[in-house]
């Protein structure tokens, strides 16, 4: 099998029939920490970050994790998320994906969604890789032939050889985002989520991830792709959104907001 050329395997989440779209209206997303009552705690909690703690209603201690986001995203939009850590690019996209529920405002995904997010999502790391891609074959209500042909390709992409027969847990991290990816990227989805993690990985494995990740890509009607790799925004974006403390600072055209954001005109 040839593993530049992916199967679609594994159904995305979500109605293949409908129309892709994408709406987020006024969202704000919050994070309680909890045991954060005692007056000294809040203090310093408020001290320290710099407008991103409050008080909700019921004087609980939250994070403001996103404030008053909007955007409208149709067939053919690539939306690239730039900004720095605990700016809201992941909180972002995991609210799209369903993952957290906004506090106010409405998040809308319309048409089949795949998320990549976490190399680690859905897996049990007390299971064998092998035994964590039947488990997502039956999770996605494949066939036993289909699990085997899934397997196959997972197994021969990935590249793990033994350690297929080994519970996750002993795998080092380079070795669960192989693994991860393989698995993630057996999808045609409408609505493409995408954390940098992808990116992660020794330099030939990337090589060759290349260009199954390009191809799941421009299958995709659209893209939301959160990333520091300023030059993979650029190729594969068609807009962009700069999120500082939570909230959109710019929006618009890949090089004018990424020149934003470095401060600096694009070479």
């Amino acid at each position: 099998m040839d593993s530049r050329d992916p199967p679609v395997l594994l159904p995305p989440i979500g109605d293949p029939s409908a129309n892709a779209r994408v709406e987020m209206q006024n969202v704000s997303v919050d994070f309680p920490i909890y045991h954060a009552n005692a007056r000294s705690l809040k203090r310093m909690l408020f001290n320290a970050a710099s407008g991103r703690i409050a008080e909700n209603q019921r004087h609980h201690v939250v994070v403001l994790a996103l404030r008053e986001v909007s955007f409208t995203l149709r067939p053919g939009d690539r939306l690239g998320l730039v900004g720095g850590n605990g700016a809201g690019k992941t909180t972002l996209l995991r609210t799209l994906a369903g993952i957290y529920e906004p506090v106010a405002g409405k998040s809308y995904v319309q048409g089949s969604i795949a998320a990549l997010l976490d190399p680690n999502l859905g897996m049990n790391p007390e299971l064998t890789g092998r035994e964590n891609i039947m488990l997502r074959g039956l999770y996605a209500g494949l066939s036993k032939a289909a699990i085997a042909v899934l397997e196959e390709d997972v197994a021969a992409f990935s590249e793990l050889g033994e350690f297929m027969d080994l519970p996750v847990r002993f795998y080092s991290s380079g070795m669960v985002v192989r693994l991860g990816f393989a698995l993630s990227t057996a999808v045609h989805p409408q609505v493409l989520l995408m954390d940098e993690w992808f990116l992660a990985g020794d330099f030939t494995f990337m090589e060759k991830a290349k260009a199954r990740l390009e191809k799941m890509v421009s299958k995709a009607d659209i893209l939301v792709l959160s990333s520091h790799m300023h030059e993979v925004i650029l190729a594969w974006c068609n807009r962009v959104i700069w999120l500082e403390g939570g909230r959109i600072r710019a929006d618009g055209a890949p090089e004018e907001v990424v020149a934003q954001y470095l401060g600096r005109p694009l070479a």
